[in-house]
């Protein structure tokens, strides 16, 4: 990660009134969220103009052209779409877009590089959060603790009984990885102490030194499929990856394996994992991310036992919540004045 640039040589920088700004002017920044940590907002407040929406919903689309005209930066989320209809609505001198997130798919970032509009994102700070969900989230699936809990409410739970609510154990198992970045190598991390069998990834590059240290072993993806008591979908959501869990790749998983996503919903085919749930291809699915978000409360996911659903929450830890806002509102400071982001997409 680069050095981060101190704020108030940023500040400096932007009060001198650099690219042509007079003395009295600041430059103007839309925040999409309000409900965003406020120190971020802070940092920008020192030495920009920032409007942002009111509510806590995400901006609807037609205020977000309006707002985003004559802007200079934009603070976006991952439920804002920004394409060619949003830059061109902001106009030429609009010069950065930084989004508090570390998946930048929502992004046209090869219209922003003609533009020469340079793009930051937060990834690394979340790693060690969406790693911890993600575990939760396996151990919550494969020990069935929701359908569990359900039972104590709904008077399911009659007396202790030797195999009911019964569920599968990581210890002896084989965990599959789809992703073995930060957050895929801080996950099998933290699943080697439940003593797994093996646990193998699949990437496009293998990664020896990194994989050696949790005792990882690399696979293509079909053997993944055939050979995992769970799979983890922890990778980049890119045109190689959308929807590669489909029909054809549920047929081929075990059908005492269990599926974890907390990449993004866009890797599955949603329609055909539904069908895997329903018709006992596979166990049972843990998932932080759907297609859309949030799920109707008529999707049928949502009437199977055996799927556990969050509400995209994998970096919802207080602390790192509060610095994806800090580094977003860094991103945007530096990329006003053309000094290196703290984390920037490379166009």
């Amino acid at each position: 990660m680069p050095p981060r640039l101190p704020i108030a040589r940023v500040r400096n920088f932007l009060q001198l009134g650099l690219r042509t700004r007079t003395m009295s002017s600041q430059p103007s920044v839309y925040v999409t969220r309000p409900d965003v940590d406020a120190s971020g907002l802070e940092l920008l407040r020192k030495s920009c103009q920032v409007s942002t929406w009111s509510e806590t919903l995400p901006v609807p689309r037609a205020e977000l052209i309006r707002q985003i005209a004559g802007k200079d930066a934009l603070y976006c989320a991952l439920t804002d779409k920004i394409d060619k209809e949003v830059l061109d609505a902001a106009g030429s001198q609009l010069k950065c877009v930084s989004t508090i997130s570390v998946g930048y798919e929502h992004i046209d970032v090869e219209e922003c590089k003609k533009r020469g509009i340079r793009v930051g994102y937060t990834p690394d700070v979340l790693t060690d959060a969406t790693a911890e969900l993600t575990v939760a989230l396996l151990l919550a699936t494969n020990r069935r603790l929701f359908e569990a809990n359900k039972q104590v409410f709904n008077g399911g739970w009659k007396s202790w009984a030797p195999m009911w609510m019964c569920g599968q154990g990581l210890k002896g198992s084989r965990v599959g990885l789809l992703g073995f970045g930060r957050i895929g190598q801080e996950i099998a991390a933290r699943i080697l102490p439940f003593k797994p069998a093996e646990i193998t990834y699949t990437t496009r590059s293998p990664r020896p030194q990194e994989a050696a240290a949790v005792n990882a072993r690399h696979v293509d993806f079909e053997e993944m499929l055939r050979n995992s008591d769970f799979i983890v979908a922890c990778c980049a959501l890119t045109p190689q990856t959308k929807e590669i869990f489909n029909a054809a790749a549920f047929q081929k998983m075990k059908s005492n394996c269990i599926f974890i996503n907390t990449a993004r919903g866009g890797v599955v085919d949603q329609h055909a994992l539904y069908d895997a749930l329903k018709n006992n291809t596979i166990q049972a699915a843990g998932l932080d991310v759907t297609t859309p978000e949030p799920l109707p409360l008529d999707d049928p996911l949502l009437k199977l036992d055996n799927v556990v659903i969050l509400p995209h929450i994998g970096s919802a830890d207080i602390e790192t919540r509060k610095e994806m806002s800090r580094i977003t509102a860094r991103n945007i400071l530096a990329g006003l004045v053309g000094e290196k982001m703290e984390a920037e997409v490379i166009l």
